[in-house]
């Protein structure tokens, strides 16, 4: 009989799809995920496996390129957001044809941030495309999505690593999944950092770090440039790190603050695994790097799992 797991899937853009390797391979071993929660792409691809239709997603995102990301994203200058990203939900939405979280199998949850009462809020009621929509919102990039007279956003801005909405769920094992870790595999806490990855996941960690460096074409550099100097004559006084421009310093900044709440989330309320995914390993808007990051996620999960004696073992 499959053992029951719950899943925690983190916020982290286009590192979102390494997600979908975690689960391809906890499924492979036999587990059964009893429930999933998500922040953001994590809401994402939870909200599509929950579904049944993850597989049908990743076949779709691993076709893109960068100039089809580019137009799905669609960068426009609004007060809110530089990007409506429209398209790509209009594609999710097809898909996912209208469902509610109530008819789901899996039980889920879809976090995000009520930037009108400074809550964090759990959507577990409703159609799924609204809790994703509502979930995926990043600060300053995407418009944020107003519901019944509020605004929400970005799921990670209060919980980067949603495992408390699972602590109900009747399962065995719990399992998180966190796209901003540092260097080393480890959470950013400072100067004492984990031991580097495990050998089986090494190959996979550094060959996407060299192809974020190598690759000139990064969506998330594009958008940025798109914007350059578009925003006012003040902005020629605002220095910006020359390496970094106004989206990826915004990105930048939410990515360490979202690591501090991990760090607090991981003392009061750890998972019984905790899968890393490393922050240099792909850029948040680089959405044309699916077949990367699904790969690198398995071999994470390989890496993670074995070390915590999940190997399937207990489902025979």
């Amino acid at each position: 009989m499959a053992v029951p797991v719950s899943l925690a899937l983190g916020s982290g853009g286009a590192r979102g799809y390494a997600h979908i390797g975690v689960i391809r391979e906890i499924e492979a071993r036999g587990y059964e995920i009893g429930a999933v929660a998500g922040s953001s792409m994590g809401a994402l691809v939870g909200g599509l496996f929950a579904a049944g239709k993850m597989e049908q997603f990743a076949e779709w995102a691993t076709g893109l390129g960068p100039l089809d990301v580019i137009r799905l994203l669609d960068p426009t200058l609004t007060a809110s957001g530089v990007i409506r990203a429209e398209r790509i939900l209009d594609i999710v939405r097809d898909m996912l044809g209208g469902v509610t979280i109530e008819e789901l199998d899996v039980p889920f949850t879809a976090v995000a941030t009520d930037l009108t009462n400074a809550r964090e809020i759990w959507f577990q009621r409703g159609p799924v495309d609204t809790a994703i929509r509502a979930s995926i919102a990043i600060p300053g990039v995407i418009a944020p999505f107003e519901l019944e007279g509020r605004l929400f956003a970005d799921g990670g801005i209060l919980n980067p690593l949603p495992v408390m909405p699972n602590s109900f769920a009747r399962v065995r094992h719990s399992i998180g999944v966190t796209l901003g870790s540092g260097e080393k595999g480890g959470p950013e806490s400072g100067p004492e950092e984990s031991d580097a990855a495990e050998p089986a996941a090494e190959g996979w960690i550094a060959r996407a770090r060299r192809s974020a460096v190598e690759v000139g074409g990064s969506v998330t550099s594009v958008v940025a440039d798109y914007f350059s100097g578009s925003t006012g004559a003040d902005d020629a006084d605002v220095p910006v790190a020359p390496k970094l421009g106004r989206v990826e310093l915004l990105n930048r900044s939410l990515e360490i603050v979202q690591a501090a709440l991990t760090r607090h989330q991981m003392a009061s309320c750890p998972p019984d695994v905790l899968i890393e995914v490393p922050r240099t390993a792909c850029r948040t808007l680089d959405f044309h790097r699916a077949t990367e990051m699904i790969d690198l996620g398995r071999a994470l999960a390989v890496d993670a799992l074995d070390r915590a004696g999940l190997t399937g073992e207990e489902n025979d």
